[in-house]
This record gives C-alpha cells, structure tokens and sequence, in this order.
C-alpha cells in the first residue's frame, strides 16, 4: 500500500471515531436534557396540582351556585304566578261583590223612578167626570 492510502485511512479512521464521539456526546446531552425536563415537568405538575385542585372547587361552588340559582329563579316565577291568580281572584270578588249592589241599587231606582213618572201622570190628569168620560169613551 501507498503512503497516501495510509494517511487517507487514518483520515477516515479518525473521522469515523470523531463522528462517534460526537454522537456519544449528543446523547449525553439528551440525556441530561430529558432528566432536567423531566424534573421541571414534576415540578410544574406539584405547583400545579393544587391550583387545579381549587379550580375544580370553584368549578364545583360555582356549579352549586347556579344550581340554587335557578332554584330560587323558578320560586320566584312561580310565586309570581301565584300572586297574578290570587289578585285576579281577588279583582274579580272585589268586582262580583260591587256590581251585584250596583244592580239592585239600579234597580231599584229604576223603580223609584217608574213611581215618580207613575204620580206625575196620576197628577196631570183632570180630576173628576171628565177623566172618566174619556175612560168609557174607550169601553166599548
């Protein structure tokens, strides 16, 4: 063999073990990359996990809070229906118990007024044969 082909082997040969070394190299630094994301990754989680463990409180309070909500909402709607019939109820015997005194007081001055026009008539007649004249006039 030739000189060059022995400086070209060493060449490839120290090549080939930087190329190893290197990549040797990277997967240490992997490695330790991966530890420290890892050891961030629990420690976020620990710093984490009772944050999310008060907003799943709140979520749960919250969820109470609308449910009692909507409780209360639907009394109050329900109590003002109930309200809205007790006064129409209450309207309508307040009126029933007017108007039933308001027709017997018509009516009755309708009838005091028929007697009134009744003794006007009676007053206006002529007194005597001549009212009567006129009345067998009319008996046939």
């Amino acid at each position: 063999m030739s000189i060059w082909s022995e400086i070209f082997l060493g060449i490839i040969a120290a090549a080939t073990v930087a190329t190893a070394l290197a990549q040797i190299g990277i997967f240490v630094a992997a490695g330790l990359l991966a530890r420290r994301l890892d050891r961030l990754a629990n420690e976020i989680h620990g710093e984490l996990k009772p944050i999310f463990g008060h907003l799943d409180a709140i979520g749960r309070d919250a969820s109470r809070a609308t449910a009692l909500a909507a409780a209360q909402v639907e009394r109050v709607d329900q109590l003002a229906i109930d309200f809205g019939h007790r006064l129409e109820q209450a309207f309508g015997a307040f009126q029933a118990g007017l108007a039933a005194p308001a027709r017997e007081g018509r009516a009755m001055l309708t009838g005091l007024l028929a007697a009134l026009a009744a003794i006007r008539e009676l007053r206006g007649r002529p007194r005597g044969r001549r009212g009567r004249d006129d009345e067998d006039a009319l008996f046939i």
